[in-house]
């Protein structure tokens, strides 16, 4: 059942299930809560799992104005003391996993652990072309179907293009009652290109575990290898046959992966 929570003068759609440990999970670009309905599913019967749709996305509006991860991490912080949720074990997947590190930065009272899924310390030359060419294909692209068939070959494996997941994928986003309009996919996307946390990375003390897809074109394994290189500790893993979002194609390994992670912090 969701809810919305206050933050400041956003109100910020979020959906909450499950008894245990706490969880928080931090979708990517123009994803939902429903981007982690595997996690939601799967994890449920283990810890109290809490996702919301980031500012711009789903039922959470964009505010005036150019977003930043500042205030998207501000609004994770928000929806944990909105929900009495502290602290949390945070799972972020590419921006999201952005997101994620800014509020540990930011709020390290509110996170337990980190999981960081398919992230970078500071976009490249290359992930900020990509990033170019992702802009112009949202705004020159001929209709909705036609940017996602695209944007989605940055995203899945060719093993779900294939199997007809891809394709389903595309028919439930554009069924979905709650689209992301193009200006404000720009606006998240634009936020990202020009955020780092490299030289801050080091401050990070909650245990963290980065994961990598071994053939994802965006946030390719060498950057997430350079997150987990900067924060003291971190453990490093690639998937070697996933691309960018394995806890979307592969959820019981993802989930079962992650879980040992939390039962091993728990005891």
């Amino acid at each position: 059942m969701g809810r919305y929570v206050q933050a400041g003068d956003l109100d910020i759609w979020t959906e909450q299930v499950g008894e245990g440990p706490d969880v928080l999970l931090i979708g990517g670009l123009g994803d939902t809560v429903e981007s982690w309905q595997f996690q939601l599913d799967g994890l449920a019967n283990r810890y109290r799992m809490t996702a919301f749709d980031n500012r711009g996305a789903g039922r959470t509006s964009m505010p005036e104005g150019q977003p930043t991860v500042a205030a998207m991490a501000d609004d994770a912080a928000a929806v944990l003391r909105g929900l009495s949720v502290s602290p949390a074990h945070v799972a972020g997947f590419s921006g999201g996993s952005i997101i994620a590190q800014e509020l540990t930065l930011r709020h390290p009272e509110l996170v337990r652990s980190l999981v960081l899924q398919s992230t970078w310390p500071a976009m490249d030359e290359y992930m900020k072309t990509l990033c170019r060419s992702i802009r112009w294909q949202a705004t020159l692209a001929p209709d909705e179907r036609a940017f996602l068939e695209f944007f989605f070959l940055l995203v899945y494996t060719p093993r779900a293009h294939n199997s007809g997941m891809v394709s389903q994928i595309i028919d439930d986003a554009l069924a979905f009652p709650y689209q992301q309009s193009t200006g404000d996919f720009l606006k998240f996307l634009d936020a990202f290109v020009v955020h780092e946390t490299a030289s801050r990375l080091g401050q990070i003390k909650a245990p963290t575990l980065v994961l990598a897809g071994g053939v994802d074109p965006m946030s390719r394994p060498e950057l997430g290898e350079a997150v987990a290189r900067r924060i003291p500790g971190a453990q490093f893993e690639v998937m070697p046959e996933e691309s960018h979002q394995p806890f979307q194609e592969i959820p019981e390994v993802w989930n079962a992966r992650v879980d040992e992670f939390w039962r091993q912090l728990i005891g």
